[in-house]
């Protein structure tokens, strides 16, 4: 007899399977569906874009009554990315009590993907990538830029690099910005298209936590250049 987290979750995967987000696999890894491998792409249009990040996410067998745990295990240099664990700063992954049921493996997903091009500098968990961001945006670009090893820019702006950053696996895949700001603009005015079916986003308290995330991201308007 399967266990009530193991339907659960072979719903949701179905449910991801069906939508087909651009930039964003999973595949569970254990036959009892409580393991995950997950790769995620960075956002066209930003500096993540031809990023693959890949991650691990446990569920437990009291899904959805508490989160699963999320690692990264290819760590970006993100001020919302712990750089020795992996783990992304997300409030309702982080405590219980700010988890709703209502989330489902595609909404974890999806705020993984779009957290990267959003960073939020209040209570970062990696301070190197947070005050490098706030001190200097065109240095933090230029590290990201070559931790990716893509082309970095002609200009001399004095900036030094590390000289030995961690080396990542680069995607082929893209997703445009402008359609992924479009779904988002879809749920903000309450009339999502068929198309947006997931039943996180039309979860008020999802919606709500979403645009609390923008509020604080605009309190901080270097980071939303990074787009």
């Amino acid at each position: 007899m399967y266990s009530r987290a193991y339907i659960l979750l072979k719903r949701e995967f179905e449910e991801l399977k069906n939508n087909n987000y651009e930039g964003i696999t999973a595949l569970p890894i254990s036959e009892d569906m409580m393991q995950w491998d997950v790769d995620i792409e960075g956002l066209q249009n930003t500096i993540w874009h031809g990023a693959f990040f890949q991650l691990r996410i446990n569920f437990t067998s009291e899904y959805n009554f508490v989160p699963p745990v999320v690692k990264f295990r290819t760590i970006p240099f993100h001020p919302n990315v712990d750089p020795h664990s992996g783990k992304p700063c997300i409030d309702f992954l982080d405590s219980p009590r700010k988890w709703n049921r209502s989330y489902t493996l595609s909404s974890i997903l999806l705020t993984l993907q779009v957290m990267l091009s959003n960073p939020v500098l209040e209570n970062p968990v990696n301070l190197e990538a947070a005050h490098i961001l706030m001190k200097d945006e065109t240095l933090y670009r230029l590290i990201i830029l070559r931790l990716f090893h893509q082309p970095l820019p002609s200009k001399d702006d004095g900036s030094e690099l590390p000289k030995e950053p961690d080396k990542l696996n680069r995607s082929i895949k893209s997703v445009s910005f402008s359609d992924y700001y479009k779904t988002w603009s879809g749920i903000a005015t309450s009339k999502a298209t068929e198309y947006y079916r997931t039943p996180f986003l039309k979860d008020l308290n999802f919606i709500k936590q979403y645009y609390n995330w923008k509020k604080d991201d605009l309190r901080h308007t270097k980071e939303w250049s990074l787009r």
